[in-house]
């Protein structure tokens, strides 16, 4: 590995022995300074506010001990160490051409190919955290879904669920919903009808981004749910039209519900979200809470609900769908940010009854990098 101070000492210069390289400007290392005057050795948050380090900040020597890159910052006078490794994963100094739509690090794009082997836990397993536990929350990171099996078939069951890695997201749905037909429903999901996949509570700001169904009963003809990668349909757009793409993700969609007494939610996001740097963030698609768009200039709405069309079109497609019927004791989640789910119309005979609770995936995350670290350091 080689060290090279440029522009006067404002940057500094990395060359790993593979050929990769990057550069580091002077004011960026010192402000994500790893050492315990910067940050709190415990929790790891910075002590410190960017006013705290000069503005005329630069590097005045840099070298190599041992594993560490030691650099002198001036004119504060302070050595401190950088791990390469670190710098190497950290590195912003990246080629920059035309965005296109990516996933983030870890995560998988599916279609109906998934239906051969559905990410699936077993709840008694989970329960006793570990691997299988990890095992189940990084196929969730992975596919935005998953299975599970052996659960209770007791109303308030899938809080236990939620308690393995997180907590409930407390809507004016209460702590968790019924799902089953009911006389003069105050949504359609309480009903037989089957239901286009969709994205739950995109008129909420910010949306649960997680959502548990969990079967009590399901002895009904039909109700098979569904479950549509967002992401994947939103790759397929981009691939095919990606003007069509460039619409949806340009333009923001408006979605209301007032369903209920005393609750009138909006919210206006565009359908597709990704970074700046193209990773998709979200996919917001509900056909039923849909408010007139308002955000469109006259001249681009032809090609706004052309692409509207095609996505509907490429979530409806059968290639894209993992189907699955749940037996009492058996639930699945999803990453409502990602995975849109469906439900396959059912008859009046038999009973289906599922409760759905929302969670949020910071705390799945957390809980998952967790048991990572303690795999890592067994």
């Amino acid at each position: 590995m080689n060290i090279n101070l440029i522009d006067g000492g404002d940057s500094l210069e990395i060359a790993w022995p593979d050929g990769a390289s990057a550069r580091f400007h002077a004011i960026w290392l010192r402000d994500n300074a790893q050492d315990a005057s910067t940050r709190d050795p415990g929790n790891g948050q910075r002590l410190i506010t960017l006013a705290d380090i000069p503005a005329e900040t630069r590097i005045a020597e840099a070298a190599i001990d041992g594993d560490d890159v030691v650099i002198t910052f001036q004119p504060e006078g302070k050595a401190l160490r950088f791990r390469p490794d670190w710098l190497r994963e950290n590195a912003y100094d990246l080629a920059r051409g035309p965005v296109a739509p990516t996933l983030a690090l870890g995560a998988e794009a599916w279609n109906s190919g998934l239906n051969a082997k559905v990410p699936t836990g077993s709840f008694p397993d989970m329960a006793t955290g570990g691997p299988a536990l990890r095992d189940w929350l990084a196929a969730v990171r992975c596919y935005g879904f998953a299975k599970v099996t052996g659960g209770r078939t007791t109303s308030g069951a899938l809080l236990e669920l939620v308690d393995l890695f997180g907590y409930v997201r407390e809507t004016n749905y209460g702590k968790w919903f019924e799902v089953r037909t009911e006389i003069n429903p105050t949504n359609l999901a309480y009903t037989g009808l089957g239901l286009q996949a969709h994205t739950d509570n995109p008129y909420r700001d910010p949306v649960p981004t997680l959502q548990i169904l969990w079967c009590l009963e399901n002895s009904a003809d039909g109700g098979e749910s569904m479950v549509v990668d967002g992401f994947a349909a939103a790759l397929r757009l981009h691939e095919e039209d990606p003007e069509g793409f460039a619409a949806l993700s340009g333009h923001s969609a408006r979605f209301e519900y007032a369903g209920s007494k005393g609750v009138h939610l909006s919210a206006k996001r565009p359908m597709i979200e990704m970074l700046p740097d193209g990773e998709l963030l979200g996919i917001r698609f509900n056909n039923r809470s849909a408010a007139p768009v308002t955000d469109v200039p006259y001249d681009a709405m032809p090609a706004y609900y052309r692409a509207y069309r095609r996505m509907s079109e490429i979530v409806n497609d059968p290639a894209m769908e993992v189907s699955f019927k749940l037996e009492p004791g058996e639930a699945f989640i999803v990453d409502n940010t990602r995975v849109l789910h469906a439900r396959k119309a059912y008859d009046g005979t038999g009973s289906r009854w599922l409760q759905g609770c929302y969670a949020d995936k910071d705390g799945l995350l957390s809980t998952l990098s967790a048991l990572e670290s303690e795999a890592r350091a067994a």
